[in-house]
């Protein structure tokens, strides 16, 4: 059936138009306005000359009523998500980007952040590293195991990275190791996966604390393995994830999302329910 248009929506990936930063913990002095802009016709321009940027957390929680997201996920690698979670604290949870290459300094800054902005997630994107540092690296597991002390889930860019860096940090098999290390945590793959998407099946029906989220695909380009395992055995396994405004537009998603054919059981886990349990917050109503 259609998407159902009256479940209040949570999208674990969106931001702010004219981000000077992208979300990720560092990134190479050439990936200037968008590390993967040749993938996206419609990159935001950069804001360094804007008299407001603070503008545009309006700008997005007026898209955001307009397609009933309720609440976004939005990184503290933008200088604005503070202001933003201050201003609307029932519309935005916090998520922080780590760099594992800093050691215990980015399990600090996972602190800092919990103590400060509440955050409800962390984020590693590790082709997204400099140097890049595999998804089952040494160096990440004092990030996890920070997360599973404060119960926060992790999201983890999986697949071939979009950003023209190194794959193989990001190749869905390491996640197999990292749930065996870890069985406590939480961990949202995130950016498709591909071309390793029947990997990623196999691996979210191994690991109970393993789920998958759709960000940066327009829905017309969700792996099909993907939706039929969510119309399957995969009801509570994945969620929602867009990728406004780096990339898509909510129009966009929302609207190719009506030739989505999940099921009627997956739309209100999918948009909403999957999401609540993972982050730790009451479901929207």
């Amino acid at each position: 059936m259609p998407r159902p248009r009256d479940i209040p929506v949570i999208d674990t990936l969106i931001g702010f138009r004219d981000t000077q930063q992208m979300p990720v913990a560092s990134t190479r002095d050439d990936w200037k306005q968008h590390p993967a802009e040749y993938m996206f016709k419609d990159v935001p321009d950069d804001l360094a000359n804007s008299a407001n940027r603070l503008d545009a957390i309006d700008e997005t929680l007026a898209q955001m009523d307009a397609f009933n997201v309720r609440i976004g996920a939005i990184h503290l690698s933008d200088d604005r998500t503070p202001e933003a979670l201050r201003r609307y604290p029932d519309r935005f949870v916090g998520v922080q980007s780590v760099d594992p290459n800093k050691g215990m300094d980015a399990v600090r800054l996972i602190q800092k952040s919990y103590e400060e902005h509440g955050i409800r997630a962390a984020a590693f994107f590790p082709a997204g590293q400099y140097p890049p540092v595999a998804i089952n690296d040494p160096l990440a597991y004092p990030v996890y195991a920070k997360c599973i002390e404060l119960d926060l889930p992790i999201f983890v860019n999986v697949g071939v990275p979009g950003p023209r860096a190194p794959m193989m940090s990001q190749y869905v098999g390491h996640l197999d190791r990292v749930c065996y290390d870890f069985p406590e945590l939480k961990v949202i793959m995130r950016h498709g996966g591909e071309p390793w998407e029947d990997l990623a099946v196999k691996l979210l029906l191994k690991w109970p604390n393993l789920y998958y989220s759709t960000s940066a695909f327009a829905p017309k380009y969700w792996p099909e393995a993907i939706i039929k395992f969510a119309n399957t055995r995969g009801a509570d396994k994945v969620i929602y994830a867009g990728y406004f405004p780096m990339g898509l537009e909510l129009e966009r998603i929302f609207g190719e999302m009506d030739d989505v054919p999940f099921r009627d059981h997956v739309w209100p886990k999918f948009l909403r329910d999957n999401a609540a349990k993972v982050l730790g917050i009451d479901p929207p109503q």
